[in-house]
C-alpha cells in the first residue's frame, strides 16, 4: 500500500510532467535570441523551419517572398537558409538589401561583439552597419511584387558582369545633354 508521502510525490511528479509536456516548441525567433541575435532579422510569418542543433544549419519558410522596411529595404525569399552560431549567421541565402537603387545579396549577419548596439550585414566586399534596436522584434512583411535584380559582390566574375550591366543602365543618363534657353 502506498504511503501518503509516495502518493504526494506521484501527484507532484505528474503535475510537473504535464507542465513540461504543455510547453510550446521553441520558435525560430527563440533560436535567434538564444544565439545572441535579435528576432527581427527574420520577418513575421515564418510558416515552417528546420534547424540542426549540432551544426546550426537552418532553413526558414515564409508564405510568400516579401519586403520589409528597416532603415533600408530588405527582401526575403520564400526560403531563407544559413548557419546559425553565437551572434552570427553565415552562408546566408534568401535575403537581399537595397542600397540606393541597387539590391545586394546578404551573405552573413553578425552582432557587434563590443556591445556597440550595431548589427552588421555582409554583402560580399562591403559591410552595412545598422542599429541593433531596429531589429528587436519581427516586422510585418509586405508581399513582394517581383524579385529584385541582385548584385552579388562576392564573386569576381559576377561582379564584372554586373558592373557592366549597371554601366549600361547608367550610360544613357550620363550622355543626356541639357539644353539651356
Amino acid at each position: 500500500m502506498a504511503s501518503s508521502r509516495d502518493l504526494f510525490f506521484l501527484i507532484i511528479s505528474s503535475i510537473f510532467l504535464l507542465e513540461l509536456s504543455s510547453l510550446p516548441d521553441p520558435s525560430f525567433y527563440d533560436y535567434l535570441r538564444e544565439s545572441g541575435l535579435p528576432a527581427g532579422i527574420v520577418p513575421k510569418g515564418v510558416t515552417n523551419f528546420s534547424i540542426d542543433i549540432k551544426t546550426g544549419q537552418f532553413t526558414v519558410a515564409l508564405p510568400v517572398p516579401c519586403d520589409a522596411k528597416f532603415e533600408n529595404q530588405f527582401h526575403f525569399d520564400y526560403n531563407i537558409s544559413g548557419v546559425l552560431s553565437d551572434g552570427r549567421i553565415g552562408n546566408l541565402s534568401g535575403v537581399t538589401q537595397k542600397e540606393l537603387f541597387l539590391w545586394f545579396a546578404v551573405k552573413g549577419i553578425h552582432v557587434d561583439p563590443e556591445s556597440s548596439g550595431l548589427i552588421h550585414f555582409d554583402v560580399g566586399v562591403a559591410d552595412k552597419q545598422l542599429s541593433l534596436s531596429l531589429f528587436e522584434s519581427p516586422r510585418d512583411c509586405t508581399a513582394a511584387e517581383s524579385e529584385p535584380l541582385t548584385v552579388d559582390l562576392s564573386n569576381h566574375r559576377d561582379f564584372k558582369k554586373q558592373s557592366e550591366d549597371i554601366q549600361s543602365i547608367l550610360e544613357p543618363l550620363r550622355t543626356r545633354r541639357t539644353i539651356g534657353f
